[in-house]
């Protein structure tokens, strides 16, 4: 009977991390680089509200600019990049920087005046009231 040596775990374990170490590779990651950045988002719906939340850490104020335009959130900044000496040696570089925009379509029409923003700990939060046409509404039913 003829008999298969199977490689054993620590060598397949050894072929894992080699295959990861491959695709944290600068190359790997080239599209993303190219893209810039785009921040995450949260969107969801309360009774009266649209809520939402964008990840914005190691933005300025100043450089986040919100607005609505054709049913649509858009949110847009730019994440400017630190200086760094000319004398340092970078030995990994994973943050992001520059500009972004991002469009959220919302589902029904909000009340446009009413929108709130608000900047805190790196998350921005927009509150967009629903418009009272686009609010449920209770409807009696007659008996005849």
């Amino acid at each position: 009977m003829k008999s298969t040596t199977w490689p054993t775990l620590g060598r397949l374990t050894d072929l894992r991390d080699e295959i990861d170490r491959l695709f944290e590779s600068p190359l790997a990651r080239t599209s993303e680089f190219l893209a810039g950045w785009t921040p995450a988002f949260d969107v969801y719906e309360e009774k009266d509200n649209f809520i939402v939340k964008a990840e914005l850490p190691g933005m300025k104020r100043e450089d986040i600019n919100v607005s609505l335009h054709d049913g649509n959130l858009i949110i847009s900044g730019e994440r400017r990049s630190e200086t760094k000496s000319e004398n340092a040696e970078v030995y990994r570089a994973e943050r992001f920087f520059g500009k972004f925009q991002r469009a959220v379509a919302l589902p029904t029409s909000v009340a446009a005046n009413k929108v709130q923003a608000q900047y805190k700990d790196g998350v921005l939060t927009v509150t967009l009231p629903k418009s009272e046409e686009a609010k449920p509404k209770q409807i009696e039913v007659n008996v005849s």
